[in-house]
């Protein structure tokens, strides 16, 4: 009883917290060469940070984007709050479920959707990418791709991701990375080669993202209209 009253009221809170601050939000977005054109695009296998989720959950809403999520009491209040912003749980993770969550996945993909990984989830290693995006990637032919959204203004909770809560009317800027091909005969050397490559990439954009949320609004990162 006790847990499913703090998951209601979590799941509220978390809820209220996107609804009144997003909106708040002054989005830019800045794309490498070589990566998608644009939020709607699919179908992909995009893979980020796990403390940016909030300003993710309210720039991708209502995108039918399907999510890995775990069964954990954290996965589930999660998975209750991204719903309700048209995201679509899957039950797994890196470390409970993993082959179910990929099965999942690679069926959503493979019918044209596109899905997310928070990549260091559900309990880290931070800023540590896991083999899920490869192998998802690798079965299904279709390409990762991976963001980063900094504020220039957030809280950062006492949490083992740094979980950013954005200030009202902070810069956002979201940077996404190149796409990544995986090739579908590729061995285990190979696999760890492109692993490697995402985390760089990962690495890369949330640096430039980091550097650069002070110029949203400028010539350069102008304000996303439609978000």
């Amino acid at each position: 009883m006790r847990q499913r009253v703090a998951l209601s009221l979590i799941t509220w809170l978390g809820v209220l917290v996107i609804r009144l601050l997003g909106p708040t939000l002054r989005f830019a977005l800045s794309y490498e060469e070589g990566a998608p054109g644009g939020l709607e695009d699919r179908p992909f296998i995009y893979s980020f940070w796990h403390n940016c989720m909030i300003p993710a959950t309210y720039l991708w809403r209502n995108l039918h984007i399907y999510v890995l999520s775990s069964d954990s009491f954290d996965g589930e209040y999660t998975g209750r709050i991204i719903r309700k912003f048209g995201f679509l749980k899957i039950r797994g993770s890196a470390s409970r479920g993993a082959i179910r969550g990929i099965l999942g996945m690679r069926r959503e993909v493979q019918q044209g959707w596109t899905v997310a990984f928070t990549i260091d989830g559900p309990r880290g290693p931070r800023y540590r990418v896991k083999p899920g995006p490869v192998l998802l990637a690798r079965a299904t032919g279709v390409p990762m791709a991976s963001f980063h959204i900094a504020l220039e203004n957030a809280w950062i909770l006492n949490t083992w991701d740094g979980l950013m809560i954005p200030k009202p009317f902070s810069r956002a800027l979201m940077r996404v990375g190149r796409q990544i091909f995986v090739p579908p005969d590729a061995d285990h050397t190979r696999r760890e080669l492109l692993q490697a490559e995402l985390q760089a990439t990962l690495d890369r954009v949330r640096v430039f993202a980091e550097e650069h949320v002070g110029q949203v609004g400028s010539k350069q990162f102008p304000l996303h209209k439609n978000h």
